[in-house]
């Protein structure tokens, strides 16, 4: 269930004598059903509190509350500092490494004292700074997720079951960092935890939370650390097992070359040679001329088809950008307003079902002749792609990382910049690979319409008039493997982009 976010909780003031948590009558609900009913409580300064009780009891709820991200329906909520919650998750941006997951608070400007080098140290991952997620394991990202809060302005930290998933070892040693962490930091630690004796041998005090109300508050200072895991069979089993740790996942190889990497290159000289077998079979010059009858054309005429080749690769890579920019300035407030969409829809739909062949008499008659229409034209094939894409990769941006950056205070801007742009990269990068042919291909449309315009379609269509099929065939030939050149090096892009997040 998505959480709404609220408005954040008011400041206490910065005293001694007063609690860093204050929460008087608490209720919360959600759907209807009220999870948090009349809670009140207070965690004074560097004070490690456990929060426990069965699931759907209202404790992650409660965090939540605390963090500012879920406004109660009455009550009041004040904390000292703005916290930093760790979630049960992680949620490490994929395409960020460790050490520049560590550093987003610092980008945000809610970074703290602690440089994000210096909390990597902390948790023991400065070896692993410039990996990324998917190269690390659960417990290593549980580290890199820890880091990030702790590099994080504030002196109040939420751990919302952030050792849940690991196994029970390696979750033994996390808790004596844990413990030793929150001693050294000073500041004021809320775990939310199922496990009773992790409670017990982490906390100052546990408090009980059973169907959104606090049952009890322990005290369980001195009780119970000396000997959770020092006596009896647990000690002797833990003796055999040794101290549990986290490590770093096998990640599979790039791809190695393969001889099935020649299949593309066998398939061009496959179509070269049924090219020439039909030349020499037809045996037609002004029919079909022989690849050696184009490449004598193509040096024949050079410098007219290299400067074409320059108009129409100018006209598609303007068209492409052009196309790009609109493409984002309208994609994206139409995937943040639905409202928006529903009214814009029919325009763009309707923009999409016109051929752009039947609108360049319209051009002609309000721009005239030259550049700057040729390069709309361009412009208006690559535009729907791109606002497409930017539409979907924007609204599957998972609203997780939403409530991430919440807590990390950020602005519109910063949400636009660091994780919606990046999240939604790939599909931005399908949809260029889609568009920049599309451009190309109205280019392509214009030169075949407007004679001024001496780009390779105007060739292709002069050299038909004349019936010189070599050249014909040559500047086809060249605007082809430019549209193929185009569109492999938009694939390697996005193929790199997707391998670094592992997909």
């Amino acid at each position: 269930m998505s959480l709404p976010i609220g408005a954040p909780p008011t400041l206490l003031t910065d005293s001694p004598a007063v609690p860093t948590i204050r929460l008087q009558g608490v209720t919360a609900r959600l759907g209807g059903e009220t999870i948090l009913d009349d809670v009140t409580l207070e965690v004074r300064r560097g004070e490690f509190l456990a929060l426990i009780g069965p699931s759907g009891g209202g404790k992650s709820t409660l965090l939540r509350v605390i963090a500012g991200l879920l406004k109660p329906q009455a009550g009041q909520v004040q904390v000292s500092s703005s916290p930093a919650l760790v979630f049960q998750d992680y949620r490490l941006l994929p395409w960020r490494t460790a050490l520049r997951n560590v550093q987003l608070p610092a980008d945000l400007g809610t970074g703290g004292s602690l440089s994000p080098a210096e909390a990597l140290h902390m948790v023991g991952m400065s070896d692993y700074a410039g990996y990324f997620p998917r190269e690390l394991s659960g417990g290593m990202r549980a580290r890199i997720a820890l880091a990030r809060a702790l590099a994080q302005s504030g002196d109040i930290l939420l751990l919302d079951e952030p050792f849940a998933a690991l196994d029970a070892l390696v979750r033994e040693r996390f808790n004596e960092e844990l413990r030793h962490l929150h001693e050294k930091a000073g500041g004021t630690t809320i775990l939310v935890t199922h496990s009773i004796r992790e409670a017990v041998w982490l906390a100052d005090r546990v408090a009980v939370l059973r169907d959104g109300r606090i049952l009890e508050v322990i005290d369980t200072r001195g009780q119970g650390r000396a000997s959770a895991y020092t006596e009896g069979v647990e000690a002797r089993l833990r003796g055999l097992l040794g101290a549990g740790d986290s490590t770093r996942l096998r990640v599979e190889p790039r791809e190695r070359w393969q001889a099935s990497h020649l299949l593309a290159l066998l398939a061009i000289a496959l179509g070269f040679a049924v090219w020439q077998l039909a030349a020499v079979r037809i045996n037609q010059k002004l029919l079909l001329p022989s690849p050696a009858q184009t490449w004598q054309a193509f040096v024949t005429h050079a410098p007219m088809l290299r400067q074409a080749f320059g108009v129409t690769v100018g006209t598609a890579l303007l068209g492409t950008l052009l196309g790009g920019v609109l493409g984002l300035l309208l994609g994206y407030p139409i995937a943040r307003v639905r409202a928006l969409e529903r009214f814009l829809n029919p325009f763009i739909v309707a923009s999409q079902s016109t051929p752009i062949v039947i609108l360049a008499p319209l051009l002609v008659s309000w721009l005239g002749f030259g550049f700057l229409p040729a390069v709309v034209v361009s412009a208006l094939s690559a535009l729907y792609p791109l606002l497409v894409s930017c539409m979907v990769g924007v609204r599957e941006v998972d609203r997780t990382y939403h409530e991430l950056f919440s807590t990390l205070r950020a602005t519109f801007r910063q949400r636009l910049i660091y994780l919606e742009l990046p999240g939604a990269l790939p599909m931005l990068l399908g949809g260029l690979r889609l568009a920049s042919s599309l451009a190309l291909i109205g280019a392509v449309v214009w030169e075949f319409t407007d004679a001024n315009q001496k780009g390779l379609g105007f060739r292709v269509q002069e050299a038909g008039t004349n019936y010189d099929k070599p050249l014909q065939f040559a500047a086809i030939a060249l605007l082809v493997l430019f549209g193929t050149a185009l569109y492999s090096l938009i694939t390697a892009l996005e193929r790199w982009v997707m391998a670094r997040r592992g997909q």
